[in-house]
């Protein structure tokens, strides 16, 4: 199986670069114009980027075990390790190893892994929310002319500020009275198909599982303000790190609106991450971006995505695999091992 796989990776890889070789051929994309604008881009804005990001880690640190006292309290900080082991091992083997920062927290604190899958699920609503949130504002508030197609932006906007609201009464509901809203959906679902209603209440059951870590107004308080925080950080980094490639007016002048409507396109494309194959995606799809939404070069944007892939993304592996390494961590195992946990965690959340 890992000789297919490899296999089909590899055949990927290859069809990958040969897509690349062709865009650039066509599009006269000028390698030595790329250098220069990396060469000449502001190294120290770039490292203040990466900042915000290592800052970024210490505030999900410290909302993990807020989330999470109601079964142990723990230090705000001594989740820090499972949290940059946890995105390293995303960074470097992929979206399947979502699971490692669960599971790295459960062996850490001697706690059943359920209550830590129920944190997780919090976490994933509260940047899911916080992000919505700040991309809506930012558009629907942005200036006359900051944006590509305005008309068509600001109705993005609005849209996604409405689906926000609609999403955290669904959520409220599900809160007070999960149990119900599980079996409505089971209920209306099963109409049309008897598998999709159960698989609907089984996520809304675990959802409201999950929703148990905040029961009160200050927790979701802490929780809201420190995921608002960290998402500001990592905004900060996304325009910090488009504003230090000076040799592009483009991009050195870029406004907030714009950097949050390249962070939306981002955000969407990573959610589909893939080991190393997805790095030259990600690269591909957020440079496609900027050259249509701000009309900026071919060599400008694939060097501002570049390095945005290694800023926000990247930049904390080395810290991980050093952090690793002194915890006797395994990466490839503990993702294997987390995977197979949450499988078997699975069917017991729901019974």
């Amino acid at each position: 199986m890992k000789k297919r796989q490899l296999l089909i990776g590899l055949i990927v890889l290859a069809a990958l670069a040969a897509l690349i070789f062709w865009g650039v051929r066509r599009s006269h994309f000028s390698f030595a114009v790329f250098g220069k604008q990396v060469a000449v881009a502001d190294w120290r804005t770039i490292a203040l980027a990466t900042g915000c990001i290592y800052a970024g880690y210490v505030f999900r640190a410290v909302r993990w075990a807020r989330l999470m006292r109601h079964n142990k309290k723990v230090p705000l900080f001594s989740l820090l390790s499972c949290q940059v082991i946890g995105f390293t091992a995303v960074a470097l083997i992929g979206r399947v190893a979502d699971l490692v920062r669960p599971y790295l927290v459960a062996k850490k604190t001697a706690l059943p892994l359920s209550t830590q899958f129920a944190v997780y699920i919090v976490e994933r609503l509260c940047d899911f929310g916080s992000l919505a949130l700040i991309i809506s504002f930012a558009i629907v508030l942005a200036p006359h002319g900051a944006l590509p197609d305005p008309q068509i932006v600001r109705k993005a906007g609005y849209g996604g500020l409405a689906i926000t609201v609609l999403a955290g009464l669904f959520l409220f509901a599900v809160r007070l009275a999960g149990g119900a809203v599980a079996s409505f959906f089971e209920r209306a679902l099963g109409m049309a198909s008897k598998k999709l209603g159960e698989t609907a209440g089984q996520k809304i059951r675990s959802f409201r599982t999950g929703l148990d870590t905040i029961r009160s107004a200050s927790d979701f308080g802490a929780a809201a303000a420190l995921s608002l925080s960290m998402w500001a950080l990592i905004t900060l980094a996304y325009l910090e790190t488009m504003r230090s490639f000076t040799a592009s007016p483009v991009l050195v002048h870029m406004d907030l609106s714009g950097c949050i409507l390249l962070l939306a396109v981002s955000g969407s494309v990573s959610v589909f991450q893939l080991p190393i194959l997805g790095w030259f995606s990600q690269i591909a799809f957020v440079a496609a971006a900027i050259v249509t939404l701000f009309s900026a070069t071919p060599e400008a944007a694939t060097a501002c995505a570049a390095m945005l892939l290694l800023v926000t993304f990247l930049s904390i592996a080395p810290t991980g695999l050093i952090w690793a390494h002194f915890e006797r961590v395994s990466l490839r195992k503990i993702t294997l091992e987390s995977e197979h946990a949450g499988h078997d965690l699975a069917p017991a959340n729901y019974q």
